[in-house]
Order: structure tokens, then sequence, then C-alpha cells
């Protein structure tokens, strides 16, 4: 090799300008090998680096001599790569396409309707009762300043929405539960005094009512029954009494069963809820209502990513009934069930209930309520409970081995009754 080429390809230091030389020497090795030759290519160069055959004369020799036993070449002696092998088995489709990439347009159209709700009652004592929801938040030196100059007042704190634009809200019965006072605040800072339309112990919902010269923002309801684990939700109210705020999360999991009242069938939620978000709506990404914010579980007061919300497809009927009448009626039959295994069963009637007048007996199993089979005995009593009073259930139980079908009229559910 010739010193000038030395240096080249030392002086460039990467495989490119070595490649592109062995490029060049085999195509002017071809080029002569099956071009007839011409006088002036007979005449040799004088140039030892003007000739590719100068450069690497025994180049043309070392293809053609080691081709493996075997191996395919072309027309030109030139081994034929091998084919591509087939390609990789297809990946699952992608199932979540997209996420939102803000929640902003959401909570400009949404957060108009969400209210924070103060409270306030009479202190028969004069002592000091701060209230758990509001300690340790910037409610709390206004609860003391407060208390300073009006013994006979302490101070709450919740969320609600509205959902007309008359000025119709909704909460939790617990947040208003037994005020003397109830202010709303909007969320750009005008406050109105409320009055309670009518509030339901079993479900925890209140309505309640502000007096507005003009239409207010409200907020629509969503199907509840359409929402699925894994859904995005967002969560908006007045958490520790810090104003308007918003969570985000997903849906963990429905139907949870917190053993509080009959009508359980709550959504639970990983975006936080904390003190204060009670009353507050959940919203799916359609700015629709699919639940109200109910309860958390905590062990040191603040969230832990387990909240839970009452399905809109129980709230909605509840405010429509509050706001028509005054109060929610629910359903009745006075029976207590055993929930088996594989059955449920009717352990007692109540003498003279409505369970007993439609022909229910102890020992029953039942195993069908207008068509739908039956699971779980929770299940059972949610049905009693959503059903209106007055209406007619009709029960397919099994009684000594026997079908029977029975028509049973459901009673006014006793302010005093559990079942």
């Amino acid at each position: 090799m010739s010193r000038s080429f030395q240096a080249a390809a030392v002086g460039a230091g990467t495989a490119t300008v070595v490649t592109v030389g062995l490029m060049f020497a085999m195509r002017g090795y071809l080029v002569r090998t099956q071009t007839p030759p011409t006088p002036a290519q007979e005449q040799p160069s004088k140039s030892p680096t003007s000739s590719h055959s100068f450069l690497f004369p025994h180049f043309p020799a070392i293809i053609a001599d080691h081709i493996p036993a075997g191996e395919k070449t072309n027309g030109h002696g030139i081994p034929v790569q091998p084919p591509v092998p087939p390609a990789a088995p297809a990946l699952p489709p992608i199932l979540v396409q997209s996420g939102p990439l803000s929640f902003s347009p959401l909570v400009r159209n949404v957060i108009p309707a969400v209210v924070n709700i103060a409270i306030t009652q009479n202190s028969p004592d004069g002592h000091d009762h701060m209230p758990p929801q509001i300690k340790g938040t910037p409610l709390e030196k206004r609860y003391h300043d407060r208390m300073k100059r009006k013994q006979e007042e302490m101070v709450g704190a919740g969320s609600g929405f509205i959902v007309d634009a008359s000025g119709i809200i909704v909460t939790n019965r617990h947040v208003v539960g037994g005020a003397d006072k109830v202010v709303v605040s909007l969320s750009n800072g005008h406050e109105m005094p409320a009055r309670l339309l009518g509030a339901d112990p079993l479900t925890d919902i209140a309505v309640i009512k502000v007096d507005s010269p003009d239409p207010l923002p409200y907020v629509a309801w969503g199907d509840s029954r359409q929402t699925e684990i894994g859904d995005w939700i967002l969560v908006a109210g007045n958490p520790f009494g810090f104003g308007s705020s918003v969570t985000a999360g997903i849906v963990s999991a429905v139907g949870r069963d917190l053993g509080i009242g009959s009508l359980d069938d709550f959504i639970q939620l990983d975006a936080p809820i904390n003190p204060g978000n009670s009353g507050g709506p959940a919203f799916n990404m359609r700015g629709q209502v699919v639940a109200v914010n109910a309860a958390i579980v905590t062990p040191a007061g603040g969230s832990v990513g387990i909240g839970f919300g009452i399905p809109s497809e129980i709230v909605a009927p509840i405010v429509a009934e509050i706001e028509a009448t005054g109060h929610a009626e629910h359903g009745w039959l006075g029976i207590t069930l055993d929930d088996g295994e594989t059955q449920v069963g009717i352990d007692s009637v109540d003498t003279g209930g409505p369970g007993q007048k439609g022909g229910l007996r102890r020992g029953d199993i039942v195993k069908q309520v207008d068509g739908v089979p039956v699971g779980s005995a929770r299940m059972l009593l949610r049905s009693i409970a959503a059903a209106r009073p007055d209406t007619i259930l009709t029960f397919t139980v099994l009684r000594n081995k026997l079908i029977q079908t029975l028509p049973v009229h459901v009673g006014h559910r006793p302010p005093e009754s559990d079942d």
C-alpha cells in the first residue's frame, strides 16, 4: 500500500473511508473484468495512486477464492445476502389511545357551578366546640375569632354543586344537617344565604337553595351506570376550607358496600378527597356529575387515595323528589334476610308489616324480584329501599321445594328503620 493511501485511511480514523475505498476497488475490478479493454485502458498508469489495481492488486482474487462452499452467488460471483426473516408477531392493540393533556378545559367548564358551603349552629352551652373538619385549616382562625365575639356559634364547612339555574344545590346531609345558618360561596367569591329544602338520611343527600337575581351556572347529571373501573374522574370541592380545588384520578371500584345504609352502592375513587370535599361533585370527562363525594378511608385525617362517592343513579331521583316534595320516600317490607353462600333466605317477618301482608314467610328462599335474579341480601335490600312506597314488587320464592309467586305491596319506611 502506498504511503499516501495509508495516511488517508489512518487520518480518517473511521470505517467509512476504508469501506468507500474497498467499494471503489471492487467497482474498478468489475468494470475491468466485464468490459473489453480499450487501447487507453491497456496502457498502465505510471502514477501508483491513480489505479485501483495497484492499490489492491490481489483484491479480486480474495473475493473469488474465498466463497464458502454451498453459498449462493450472483452472476458476478458475489455472495447473495440471505432473505430477511419474517416480521415479528404483531403487538396487541393499544387500549388507551390517549389521555387528556390538561384538565383545564373541563375545569373551566364545571368549576363555576361548584360551591363552598359554610354553616353555623347555635351552641346552647356556650363552649368552644370546634368541628374536626376545620381543625388545622385556614378556617380555624376564623372560627376562634368568631367565637371570641359571639360564643353561641360554631362553624362547619363543606361543598356542593348547582344543578339548576334557579339556585338548586346538592350536598351531603351531614354537611348541612342541624345547621341554623347556611352560606354558599360561588367560585367568584360571591356569598349568598341558602335555605334547606330537604334531606334524606338513608342516602346522606341534602338539597338547599339560594335566591339569585340572575341565572346561575349549573352542571348536568351523568349516567353512573356507564362508569367503568379505570375511567378518569375529576373531583371538585372545598378541602380543608381552602376554597375551590380540583383533583383527578380514576375509578378504583364500583358497588362498594360501607355498611352505612340499605342503599350502599358507592363508587370508589382514587382522586384525593379530604375533609371539606363532602357534598362536592365527581365529574366524568364530559363534565357530567356521576357521583357525590361522601366518605373517605383515612388513618390520619387526610387522603390516602381511597374515597367514595354516591352514584348519580341513586342521587338524581332523590334530588328530584326532595325538590318536588321536600323529602324522599323509601320502600320497606319489614323483613330480615339471611345471606347464605348460595341463596338469600328470609330469617324473620315483622308482624303486621308489608312483607307479612304480602304473603312472605320465615324460611322462604328469595329467587327473583320483578324477574331479576337475587344474588345477595344487599342487592335485595337495595331493591326494596329504592322502590316507591305503595308500588308492588313481585317476589319469586322457594317454599317447601315449591316455587311461588307473590305480589307484595311496598310500605313506607319508618324513620327508625335500619333494614
